[in-house]
């Protein structure tokens, strides 16, 4: 694909709002997680809530969306002047040009659940103020983000649980490619809610512990919320953050909640976001996992990089800091990926006590200084919806490949079952 401009990007998280916070929080290793319930949900769990969400006043004109899913949009959107950047990109290009493609999970839900509470006693009913549409419906945080930022471009919202705000990169660089836009508001908002928690502390995968991703104790996730926005532009005459030079996706469809154990999907998508941006391995300097914590997600995870990457590619979850905030995890740690590159910080995974002595991979749990080119980011999501982001400093970087002899060695991993593949997926040779 040709490569797409990153001008700028923001987040919001349980490490605090913008990216300044948030590269404070990971400079320090520091984690937003805390032992706290939300609204009636009375868990055993560590919870990463955004500060000053349920403050937060939207415009007048935006009074029918309001909830909290919208309401923690808002927030995002102010932070690091990233709407005045998106109002700029409008001007430059006009408000049909620019689309908005964001990932959720639960959307609204927490507005329907609060109206269950004043429903009429006779009929049932739910309360007249109550609005589907603007709040709990998939659809509405886009809808909302286009009014707010008054664009008139194509708008759409991906649902793939915690793939979806990674896989709206592809989609707008696949419409942008195409010249059907010129620019794109991407990311991700998911927010708590009831549903949330008590539907996976049901599948027993919510843990009494902070996560511990990568460790041999690890015994689940700890959920979190999250508003990411990146703003890309077609290259020409742009200056640019950085550059999405790559998007892989795969659907391996191996288990309803379950990751294909040897994460086949994982590496398929892995290795297509490689092919897509013309690069071999070893030219990744930095993968941001999925890593979510859970004994087989990690398991399958470590199993896929290691058949693409190898044991030496410096890689960390940064859900023990965040939470997995599901819809918006892709979004958000593609933010994380981003302040990586800009500014040579590969952040720690937190809270791993003992590794895993089955999980491989080059884990680091202190955050190191380096200077990166290229980095990756892995999203998984339930059903085996899988994404990987591949980011450039700058869009030269994909080009620069090894060459001739030095070519094979890049290309080659070890698979999980010890045979040897190249780079995009093709079985090579048995291994000696």
């Amino acid at each position: 694909m040709q490569p797409v401009a990153v001008t700028d990007y923001t987040l919001a998280s349980a490490l605090g709002t913008g990216r300044a916070a948030t590269l404070s929080a990971l400079r320090e290793g520091r984690s937003g997680l805390a032992q706290r319930s939300f609204e009636s949900v009375r868990l055993d769990t560590w919870i990463g809530e955004v500060e000053g969400v349920d403050a937060e006043r939207l415009p007048a004109a935006l009074h029918d969306y309001d909830c909290r899913n919208n309401r923690l949009a808002w927030l995002g959107l102010q932070a690091d002047d990233f709407a005045a950047s998106v109002r700029r990109a409008r001007d430059r290009h006009g408000p049909g040009r620019v689309g908005v493609f964001l990932g959720t999970s639960t959307s609204g839900i927490l507005q329907t659940e609060l109206a269950y509470r004043r429903r009429d006693p006779d009929s049932g009913a739910l309360p007249a103020d109550f609005r589907y549409a603007q709040t709990h419906n998939s659809f509405s945080v886009a809808d909302f983000v286009r009014r707010a930022l008054d664009l008139h471009g194509p708008a759409f919202v991906v649902s793939t649980a915690c793939s979806s705000s990674a896989k709206v990169f592809a989609g707008a660089a696949r419409m942008i490619g195409l010249g059907l836009i010129d620019a794109a508001v991407v990311g991700g908002v998911d927010s708590l809610c009831l549903t949330t928690l008590y539907g996976f502390n049901s599948l027993e995968l919510l843990s009494s512990d902070i996560c511990r991703p990568w460790d041999a104790e690890r015994r689940g996730l700890s959920l979190g919320e999250a508003a990411a926005f990146a703003l890309l532009e077609r290259g020409e005459g742009i200056e640019a953050q950085a550059w999405l030079l790559g998007v892989g996706e795969s659907s391996d469809g191996h288990h309803m909640s379950s990751p294909h154990p040897e994460g086949a999907g994982a590496a398929e998508a892995m290795r297509g976001a490689l092919a897509q941006a013309g690069l071999v391995p070893v030219q990744i300097d930095y993968l941001n996992l999925h890593g979510t914590a859970t004994p087989n997600n990690d398991a399958a995870e470590d199993q896929a990089v290691r058949a693409v990457f190898g044991e030496q590619l410096p890689c960390s979850s940064t859900k023990g800091a965040t939470g997995h905030t599901l819809g918006a995890a892709g979004g958000v740690e593609a933010a994380i990926a981003l302040l990586a590159l800009q500014h040579g910080l590969m952040p720690a995974g937190l809270n791993r006590g003992t590794p895993d002595p089955l999980l491989r991979c080059n884990y680091l749990d202190a955050s190191r200084a380096a200077p990166l080119r290229m980095v990756a980011s892995n999203s998984f999501g339930f059903g085996g919806s899988n994404a990987c982001l591949v980011f450039g400093a700058d869009q030269s970087a994909a080009k620069e490949r090894p060459r001739a002899a030095g070519m094979e060695g890049a290309l080659v991993a070890t698979a999980a079952d010890g045979s040897a593949v190249n780079a995009f997926g093709g079985a090579m040779r048995a291994a000696p």
